[in-house]
């Protein structure tokens, strides 16, 4: 069922109050969505190899436990190294018909998660600074009967939820996501090689005036000292200042770095490592950015942890990216939609393709019977190759956090 209707709001951009915040790359949230989306990938593409298909499993609990460390100006230790224990689901036991296949579950997420910390961290070493375990429930799955039931057939909902997606990103939205990206960029960290990978961004906005506190950690053994340390937390300052200035003309933005910090106390964001989980911070998949990459709560979003479900039939990752995919194309493509507002909501054992309601909300002007029909052509042609999103999720085209 989609129905298209015309949501009597105030854009939010025209709104007086707005929060925004990104966790980025080195957060603990962010660790553990980045791990259960790469154990979730590895794991996909190892039955596809094996079997031809991708077989059932959830891997989307994972839990990030901090650890202990000692930084220091010029150097730093860590005295107790980071937990990451990954839970869920997944099959374990195929049965062929030459017999019944082991799959090799505990080497396939460990080495999903050894090769995601090499990929996003310069200095966190998994074979040194982290403990990588696993508690993922055994599943068995008939590979003949798979067969049978016909792989041509649209997957069917493993889950009753609820899938949500907006546009477009207000210009505080899309500074707050960006400032994160510059920070943890390659050209900036080729500059500012002092600075972690766990950068976190919160943005407000009351009327023209923005406030983005940014935390940046920072890495200990290339900061010598206090005066070394303030230069680099100043030139992160200019660097959000500028990007704002490109993103933001309009609005009178004001930057805090590293709020947390006292200098006459010798209080100083330091790690050895990057990231805040070296020294007490958890974290755990589904806490942290939405979909799109933000967390928007003066918007509608999802609550749903996204990464390390299965790209086949698990709506909670499948419904967000399309509500996101529908909801940039009706905004793009249809007259007068100042914003727009996705929710598809999936009934389990349905076909991902027929969901018991998609709704689209636009804000803007009149909606008009062409309006309409226009929304809901982009929303069923979307919903008509629903399937082609598991490619594109397996090769990490679209970001679920």
């Amino acid at each position: 069922m989609i129905i298209v209707s015309r949501l009597e709001a105030v854009p939010t951009v025209k709104k007086q109050v707005e929060v925004v915040e990104r966790k980025g790359q080195g957060h603990p949230d962010y660790i553990a969505d980045g791990i259960s989306e790469y154990a979730s990938r590895y794991l996909s593409m190892y039955y596809l190899k094996q079997f031809g298909v991708i077989l059932h499993h959830n891997i989307d609990k994972t839990l990030i436990v901090g650890g202990q460390s000692a930084p220091r100006f010029g150097g730093g230790e860590i005295l107790r190294p980071i937990y990451i224990l990954m839970s869920g689901r997944a099959t374990y036991e195929v049965r062929t018909k030459e017999g019944t296949v082991k799959v090799p579950i505990g080497p396939i997420v460990i080495k999903a998660a050894r090769d995601w910390i090499k990929q996003y961290f310069r200095f966190l070493d998994p074979d040194v600074h982290v403990v990588i375990d696993y508690r993922i429930g055994q599943g068995s799955a008939d590979l003949v009967g798979i067969y049978e039931l016909g792989m041509g057939r649209v997957p069917l909902a493993n889950d009753t939820s609820v899938g949500v997606g907006f546009a477009p990103l207000t210009p505080l939205e899309e500074l707050v996501y960006k400032t994160e990206r510059v920070l943890n960029s390659r050209d900036f960290k080729a500059r500012f090689p002092e600075v972690g990978e766990d950068v976190k961004v919160m943005g407000m906005r009351v009327g023209r005036d923005v406030k983005l506190i940014v935390a940046a950690a920072m890495i200990s053994h290339l900061v010598k000292d206090r005066d070394h340390y303030l230069s680099v937390k100043e030139g992160v300052k200019r660097a959000v200042e500028d990007l704002a200035s490109k993103i933001a003309p309009d609005y009178n933005v004001s930057v805090t770095v590293n709020a947390a910090d006292r200098p006459e106390h010798g209080i100083f964001y330091l790690t050895v490592t990057g990231t805040s989980a070296e020294h007490g911070d958890d974290g755990m998949t589904g806490r942290g950015n939405r979909a799109n990459g933000l967390i928007t709560p003066t918007r509608y979003m999802s609550l749903e942890a996204a990464a390390g479900k299965n790209p086949v039939s698990h709506v909670g990752k499948i419904y967000n990216a399309l509500a996101q995919r529908i909801a940039s194309r009706v905004y793009q493509q249809v007259k007068d939609a100042h914003e727009v507002y996705v929710k598809i909501v999936s009934q389990i054992g349905r076909p991902i393709s027929e969901p018991e309601l998609l709704s689209v909300e636009i804000v803007g002007g009149e909606l008009t019977s062409d309006t309409k029909r226009e929304a809901e052509a982009i929303a069923a042609e979307e919903l008509g190759r629903i399937t082609q999103l598991t490619e594109s999720l397996l090769r990490g085209e679209i970001s679920v956090f």
